[in-house]
């Protein structure tokens, strides 16, 4: 396999790393650290959701889920910082 299949990879909501990593490409430095952590769910469940690959279902959303992909998002803010 070839490195660009791994994008054409399907993503689920346990993939809390890759997800946020796609919302990094998408939004890059637009979001800070406190804004990330002042997304409403409801936004970031949306954008989640249109996220190419991405197979889960909105039913399957749960707290902990957008809550880990926020943390991670933040963690992927900070590395592209330095």
């Amino acid at each position: 396999m070839a490195f660009q299949d791994l994008d054409d990879l399907p993503i689920q909501w346990t993939d809390h790393e890759d997800i946020a990593m796609k919302l990094y490409e998408r939004f890059g430095d637009e979001f800070t650290e406190s804004h990330i952590y002042r997304i409403r769910f409801t936004d970031l469940l949306e954008w989640i959701l249109a996220i190419p690959n991405f197979e889960g279902k909105r039913e399957e959303s749960t707290e902990g889920h957008l809550e880990q992909i926020q943390a991670k998002w933040v963690y992927e803010w900070r590395d592209n910082q330095k």
